[in-house]
């Protein structure tokens, strides 16, 4: 939202030192998004930006609360490993399911398809059948009438 979104860009630009905030609660600690609390020391410290979990000198993962205080590093790290992994192994049965169902068997759509394609192609011939027959006669008719007024002519 909105206010969230002016928070950040308040700690980004007007930075607060995160120690003020020791001894005190996780929720006014972690009101400022630059600070990290650590539970089993009840210290707020500025979060290493340069690393992406904070190194054990400075906290636990276990004690460590970023963002929320009802959530720590390491069940965060579990929780999205089980995720990404879950996400990973759906994908790889979707791509398998797939890959199977096209090798194995063409699918209703292509069945349709090439009865209709056959369909099309016996009445083409048919229609090329009728037609054939159709000029022969013709030929026919006029070929011999042709020919009778070629000899009353000689």
């Amino acid at each position: 939202t909105a206010e969230k979104l002016f928070k950040v860009l308040r700690c980004l630009f007007f930075p607060v030192d995160c120690r003020q905030y020791t001894n005190r609660s996780c929720e006014e600690c972690l009101k400022n998004v630059t600070c990290l609390w650590c539970a089993s020391s009840g210290r707020c410290v500025e979060y290493p930006i340069r690393r992406v979990l904070p190194p054990a000198d400075l906290c636990e993962l276990r004690s460590a609360r970023w963002g929320v205080c009802w959530v720590n590093f390491e069940a965060l790290i579990i929780a999205m490993s089980v995720v990404g992994g879950t996400i990973l192994i759906m994908l790889g049965v979707c791509c398998c399911c797939c890959c199977k169902k096209k090798s194995k068997k063409p699918d209703k759509d292509d069945e349709r398809a090439a009865r209709e394609r056959e369909k099309r192609r016996v009445r083409q011939e048919e229609r090329r059948a009728e037609m054939k027959s159709r000029h022969d006669e013709i030929r026919r008719k006029y070929g011999t009438m042709l020919m009778q007024a070629i000899q009353t002519k000689l």
